[in-house]
């Protein structure tokens, strides 16, 4: 499987995404969590320790005439990459940052190049890639989600979320469209916001979890929802979104 989660910055599809790929691991799936976010979140909601530990700067170095601007050292391979870099965090899930705001832009230009070449050469076989990508819509649309066959669209009851959400849903019309775009509606105050958010965006709502204190006291102390509210309906709701993107694995 590989999935993307995207959305307008703070609906919640970093603390989904991380407990998406907990819930998978326990499955006996081997995951690997994906991290492009500049202002990372997922290891939060993963409850990996690292939190703000970017690839090393060498780990990418010049591309040659006819190639990306930057790309992996020849010494490494990506299944090596994610041997030397990648971080085991609870239910084996391991996690890769990508990139952060720290130092210039270029070295988060490095990174992506990095994540670029890493999702391309995994064996598809080997892993089940769960990514987070940064909020809104710039590096959705330009490609970082191309390496998902499942994009989860996550959405807030906001006009703002609204608006990215509609925006996002032009992916489908890319030349690497996914194959599934599933609409995740988070912090539903009732049955009235998944409904409408659904007919704005004319797309059934393949999840609907609702608004609940504990999960954002989690957040508010960058703790996993798994380890504070397991029993809650994020963890509940969250479960059956695996199995669905299981189910539609299965049928292809």
């Amino acid at each position: 499987m590989r999935i993307a989660f995207v959305g307008k910055g703070g609906a919640g599809k970093s603390t989904i995404a991380g407990t998406f790929a907990r819930l998978l691991a326990r499955r006996d799936r081997a995951v690997l969590a994906l991290d492009s976010d500049p202002m990372p979140g997922l290891p939060y909601s993963l409850g990996v320790a690292v939190d703000d530990h970017p690839i090393p700067d060498d780990v990418v170095v010049p591309g040659p005439a006819g190639r990306p601007r930057w790309v992996l050292r020849p010494d490494l391979d990506a299944p090596t990459f994610v041997d030397r870099y990648a971080v085991r965090g609870p239910d084996g899930v391991l996690y890769l940052q990508f990139g952060n705001l720290w130092g210039h832009a270029v070295r988060l230009q490095q990174a992506q190049h990095a994540w670029s070449q890493v999702v391309e050469h995994l064996d598809q076989h080997q892993w089940h890639l769960v990514g987070d990508l940064p909020g809104g819509t710039r590096q959705a649309m330009a490609g970082w989600a191309k390496y998902a066959d499942t994009v989860c669209l996550v959405v807030e009851p906001t006009v703002k979320s609204l608006h990215t959400a509609k925006r996002l849903l032009a992916l489908s019309d890319a030349t690497w469209a996914p194959a599934n775009i599933l609409l995740v509606v988070n912090k539903a105050g009732d049955d009235s916001d998944a409904k409408r958010i659904s007919e704005r965006l004319e797309l059934s709502a393949a999840a609907v979890i609702p608004e609940d204190r504990e999960v954002a006291r989690a957040d508010r102390r960058g703790a996993a929802p798994l380890d504070t509210v397991p029993d809650g309906p994020l963890c509940a709701t969250v479960n059956d979104l695996v199995s669905q993107v299981e189910c539609l694995y299965a049928r292809n």
